[in-house]
């Protein structure tokens, strides 16, 4: 499709086109059970980022058999099967290989009508911008291999990683969204500067309005920050104009690696305030409105 979309879209027929996607990590969190249901929700997520209905999945595992054993292997797969039933789609199989290093993961296909699936460009000027789930994660499953974060904090963070974007996909339907992806590796601003297609639009963020797991900010300045936020940092600085009163580490933060993150979405104002008023009704408070897009200025994206 000429542009960083979040899978591949083949037409079958006329109503109906596959939606192709993979996704695969190692471990971020100690429990295998839990690691199984982050992986399938952050792997079903492209699905739902285009608008699509997930229909099967593959695992892919990568696994020390006989250094971890079968019961390790076994919890990740119920916790990634538990979430693939979740969503409504079918695990039809996969394959495994030996390895030193765990790594999991799933190839999963979904449907969508070939006319109607969700592209991550086309936002326009006047549009507003729509965040589904609050960012930080990065910063807390480091924090996590640091033994730094709280249990509250351990509970909000993982309870952020297996939400499906289910809910906010179904929801979005009766709208007409112009642009549309997931926040992961990244970062909010790295999928954001995709969405400018190639800056012919500029996004207008507002700090303060991006939702951010509680906690973050302080973690981040006792040093939990993932070579993969300054990464993306570094890749974004040139594109992107911040305010002067966020100090660097709030800027970090919005560049900050997610797994299994929200959608971000250009629309129309009145509908963004009618689908955010649906999500926080249906108790997804971290829903909401955190800037506009504008005519395409000196920078892609500025943060205000």
């Amino acid at each position: 499709m000429g542009h960083s979309d979040d899978g591949g879209v083949y037409r079958l027929t006329e109503d109906i086109a596959l939606i192709q996607t993979l996704d695969f990590f190692t471990p971020i969190v100690d429990d295998p059970y839990t690691f199984g249901k982050i992986t399938a929700t952050n792997a079903l997520s492209d699905i739902y980022a285009m608008g699509g209905q997930p229909k099967t999945a593959l695992n892919i595992v990568a696994f020390p058999i006989e250094q971890l054993g079968p019961d390790i292997l076994s919890d990740i797969l119920k916790g990634s099967g538990e979430v693939v039933s979740e969503a409504g789609a079918q695990l039809i199989g996969g394959h495994s290989i030996d390895d030193k290093e765990p790594k999991f993961g799933l190839s999963v296909t979904g449907i969508v009508h070939p006319e109607k699936f969700y592209k991550n460009i086309g936002a326009r000027e006047g549009d507003v911008l729509v965040l589904t789930k609050p960012i930080g994660v990065g910063i807390q499953t480091t924090a996590i291999k640091r033994e730094l974060l709280t249990e509250t904090q351990m509970k909000q963070v993982v309870d952020v990683m297996t939400t499906l974007n289910k809910q906010a996909a179904e929801q979005l339907k009766p709208f007409h969204p112009r642009a549309v992806t997931d926040v992961t590796g990244f970062g909010l601003l790295g999928h954001a500067y995709e969405m400018t297609n190639n800056h012919s639009v500029t996004f207008e963020i507002v700090a303060q309005d991006v939702p951010i797991l509680d906690g973050t900010l302080d973690l981040a300045k006792r040093g939990s920050i993932p070579g993969g936020t300054k990464d993306n940092f570094n890749w974004l600085e040139e594109n992107i104009s911040f305010a002067t009163d966020l100090s660097f580490t709030e800027q970090l933060i919005l560049c900050d690696v997610v797994t299994s993150g929200g959608l971000l979405i250009s629309m129309d104002e009145k509908e963004a305030n009618a689908y955010v008023e649906r999500l926080n009704n249906l108790g997804n408070e971290h829903a909401r409105i955190i800037g506009r897009v504008i005519r395409a200025d000196e920078r892609a994206i500025n943060v205000i």
